[in-house]
């Protein structure tokens, strides 16, 4: 028994940290955690499981009317905000429970307080003023929304807060060209909420491939969403009606919500890293080696606070890898590379490896390129406008597939299972030779031409 309270201490109770807590407690280890706001992290409290009801909510409403002309008669349809949004909080505070129970259940310590570094083998709750030291810190603190500062900013919402809105307002104005602000403008144009989202750039979802990005705006505007590229804002006015927000070209645009969706950054913020010797880099995130260890050879962290790749099952892989690392003598470093992802918009992006502008700066002409743009059997009864995009690129004389982009319905499911094939490094021929499944939109992906 060490002269430590606790064998492995975690602050931070999101997926990354309650799966490592979790392992490090059934391997007999002696461990606490500690969470300022809800178990479950941005994921489940704030960000991807709320906002994907949130996406299924207004596609119900999308669905109901294109049912007409599938033979469905459907009466007056109305949509009641606050019904939705408490239904989501339930279901969040369920799985809030969950997270809280496992940690419990294998015997885990949990403390519902902010934890900050007094030194590398000790931290601080700062709400009771308890100190508990460890023989091993990781940190999972994940990330937090960042918004310029600009004259009114403090009118404006973040993601964190889309959730529990008292009203749904009838106009709402999304600052921002990344996923986040992407999605939730789908989510409130599929709402009935005039929607209105102006980015600083010329394309929408930035380091995405550029056709991918291209059928993004498209997707937005035939959502009915106005979306305004080239301005950044410069100031909030708060009206008796709303709010003005003014931009950097002068332009001005009344709503009733400014959501600023404009990125994340490590939540270090007043960790006290300092105090335990652990460096960040200009961003604010946690310097780590290949296996997540930080400059204090006892701490290590894992997650989006380490801004590697922030996704959830990243997060949750990482930590594996670490109680691999330090408690099982079986050094572990999670590769990174090939990682499958969705975006949310509706429909959504699927996508994996490179996209056709790093294949190229990465490879040069040795690649080849496989596209096509249809439009989906179910749309064409139901008059939506819509139309599924799909991009494959190979490398080398053997055509091994090192990129696949999807935009269109069920692109976030089809991307898991092509993932695979992208990883296990299958070419071409192997996509050709398997059969598809008529008729189904996923069955293009095995019946691609190259691009003259």
């Amino acid at each position: 028994m060490s002269d430590y309270d606790f064998d492995l201490f975690v602050i931070g109770a999101g997926s990354g940290g309650v799966r490592a807590g979790r392992m490090a407690a059934q391997l007999g280890k002696r461990v606490g955690v500690a969470e300022e706001s809800m178990p479950g992290g941005t994921c489940v409290v704030r960000g991807c499981v709320p906002k994907k009801f949130m996406v299924y909510g207004a596609d119900y409403g999308a669905s109901i009317k294109e049912a007409a002309q599938y033979g469905w008669s459907v009466g007056d349809v109305s949509f009641d905000w606050p019904l939705l949004r408490d239904s989501i909080q339930k279901e969040v505070s369920r799985l809030s429970g969950i997270y809280s129970n496992i940690l419990e259940k294998n015997g885990a310590t949990l403390y519902s307080e902010r934890a900050e570094f007094v030194d590398a083998h000790t931290v601080r709750l700062t709400t009771s003023g308890k100190t508990i030291t460890a023989e091993t810190i990781l940190v999972a603190v994940g990330g937090t929304p960042w918004a310029p500062e600009i004259k009114g900013a403090e009118h404006a919402i973040v993601s964190d807060d889309a959730f529990t809105l008292e009203t749904l307002p009838e106009r709402a104005l999304i600052i921002g060209g990344g996923y986040i602000a992407s999605e939730f403008a789908g989510i409130y144009a599929g709402m009935g909420v005039k929607t209105v989202q102006a980015y600083r750039g010329d394309r929408l979802l930035k380091g995405f491939d550029s056709e991918v990005r291209d059928e993004v705006g498209a997707v937005q505007t035939n959502n009915g969403i106005d979306v305004k590229f080239n301005i950044s804002p410069v100031e909030i006015k708060k009206t008796t009606g709303g709010f003005i927000v003014t931009f950097d070209d002068g332009s001005k645009i009344g709503t009733d919500v400014v959501f600023m969706a404009t990125g994340r950054t490590p939540n270090t913020g007043t960790l006290g890293l300092e105090k335990a010797g652990i460096e960040m880099d200009k961003g604010g995130a946690i310097k780590v080696d290949a296996l997540s260890k930080t400059t204090a050879a006892n701490v290590y962290a894992v997650g989006d606070v380490t801004n590697r790749v922030n996704l959830t099952p990243v997060a949750i892989r990482e930590a594996g890898a670490f109680i691999e690392t330090v408690f099982k003598n079986n050094p572990t470093a999670y590769d990174h590379s090939n990682i499958a992802s969705a975006v949310f918009t509706r429909p959504p992006v699927g996508t994996v490896g490179l996209s056709e502008e790093d294949a190229r700066s990465k490879f040069g002409d040795d690649i080849i390129v496989y596209a096509t743009k249809f439009r989906p059997m179910k749309n064409t009864l139901s008059g939506n406008p819509h139309k599924a995009f799909m991009k494959l690129i190979t490398q080398g004389a053997d055509e091994i597939v090192i990129g696949i982009h999807l935009v269109g319905d069920y692109s976030g499911e089809i991307i898991q299972a092509l993932g695979i094939c992208v990883k296990a490094g299958l070419t071409k021929a192997d996509f050709d030779s398997t059969c598809a499944v008529h008729p189904t939109l996923a069955e293009e992906i095995v019946t691609l031409t190259a691009r003259s």
